[in-house]
């Protein structure tokens, strides 16, 4: 009897210790592709990544070909509808001398197994008055609060106003 409850003891202790807690509610934002628009609001031709590349790269080159910009954001998030997250991109254009920060917020949506993508576009007026694209903060938020945030490199570097 008494091997028995050691056995069982040592089964238990063991279970404890290797198995996972309660996860934390865990949030990342992955990846973040800056990506012109053309005209019919397409970022590129057809669905090789060679063939988008080439493309953005064209409408670099051709500004008069552009309608908007889009950030495509690759997430990941455990429960993202019942926990309510939102994403909230900031962007940073540069029109003439001017820097101005431009803020999107929206509710994320749950598309895939393994990771989302979510998408926030400026087009028409707003376009217009952005500019160039100088740097970019995205950020997931649950209760107002932030649970993952990724920013391009010239973030912190680069200070604008609204």
């Amino acid at each position: 009897m008494r091997a028995c409850r050691a056995t069982f003891l040592l089964t238990f202790l063991f279970l404890l210790a290797v198995a996972p807690g309660a996860p934390a509610a865990q949030a990342k934002v992955i990846k973040i592709l800056p990506q012109f628009l053309d005209k019919k609001g397409r970022h590129a031709l057809s669905p090789s990544l060679y063939e988008r590349d080439a493309y953005q790269l064209y409408l670099r080159k051709h500004p008069k070909e552009q309608m908007g910009l889009r950030l495509a954001v690759q997430w990941k998030a455990q429960d993202a509808a019942r926990r309510g997250i939102k994403m909230r991109a900031e962007l940073r254009g540069a029109l003439g001398n001017n820097l101005h920060t431009l803020t999107l917020e929206q509710p994320v949506k749950k598309s895939g197994w393994f990771g989302n993508w979510s998408e926030v576009r400026i087009t028409g007026e707003p376009f217009e008055q952005f500019g160039e694209l100088v740097a970019w903060r995205v950020t997931l938020l649950e209760d107002g609060r932030p649970v993952a945030q990724q920013e391009s490199f010239l973030w912190s570097g680069v200070t604008g106003g609204n």
